[in-house]
């Protein structure tokens, strides 16, 4: 079974920073692009940022210059910084692979259970 982990949300100040991990776990042999999709009470889920198998990242505009999102594939695992978060960032935060080829050469599409972000003074 091929699960998705998400770690690091929490309550933090507007302009504050956070850490979300993503870890896959299970026989895991080829991650393609992972990515962090958000989703906020009343409102869609709305990807947030990408990242390709060799590390080329994409970003929404509305994170563009304060977050970044990495992934250490040896560790299975994706991380995004989030920096300079403002209210409107709070949301719970999936993590999203849309093929992950299992030891048996099985294919899934892949989503965590997500982690809460709350942005309040």
């Amino acid at each position: 079974q091929v699960r998705l982990v998400e770690s690091g949300g929490g309550l933090v100040q507007p302009g504050g920073s956070l850490r979300l991990s993503c870890a896959a776990s299970g026989s895991v042999v080829i991650i393609d692009t992972m990515a962090w999709y958000r989703q906020a009470p009343g409102k869609e889920r709305e990807v947030v940022a990408s990242i390709t198998r060799d590390g080329r990242p994409n970003y929404s505009d509305s994170v563009k210059g304060r977050f970044t999102i990495s992934r250490d594939n040896a560790k299975k695992t994706m991380y995004l910084q989030m920096n300079a978060l403002k209210p409107e960032d709070a949301a719970v935060y999936y993590c999203n692979v849309d093929r992950i080829v299992g030891a048996k050469g099985l294919e899934y599409l892949v989503w965590g259970l997500g982690t809460l972000v709350t942005v309040s003074s």
